[in-house]
């Protein structure tokens, strides 16, 4: 059964933010046009940075020390 997302998605969001930058820099927008592209950018920028934050807190590797789970940054170094 596929998954509903209530959240918004990282590429998706990343996608419009470019499109959203390939307009404003085309630079034939009107002003008002303008401004509400930036705004929409800001959001996308916001929601973008919010999934990476999300993201990264996911990405902690478990272990396990004197019965205890904790957490610790994933670290390159630990991947190799």
């Amino acid at each position: 059964m596929p998954r509903t997302r209530k959240t918004p998605d990282f590429e998706n969001s990343l996608a419009q933010l470019e499109a959203v930058v390939e307009r404003m820099e085309q630079g034939d927008l009107p002003i008002e046009d303008a401004l509400k592209a930036f705004e929409e950018g800001v959001k996308l920028t916001r929601e973008c940075q919010t999934i990476l934050d999300q993201t990264e807190q996911k990405v902690q590797v478990l272990i396990e020390q004197q019965g205890e789970l904790k957490t610790r940054p994933f670290d390159e170094a630990d991947a190799e």
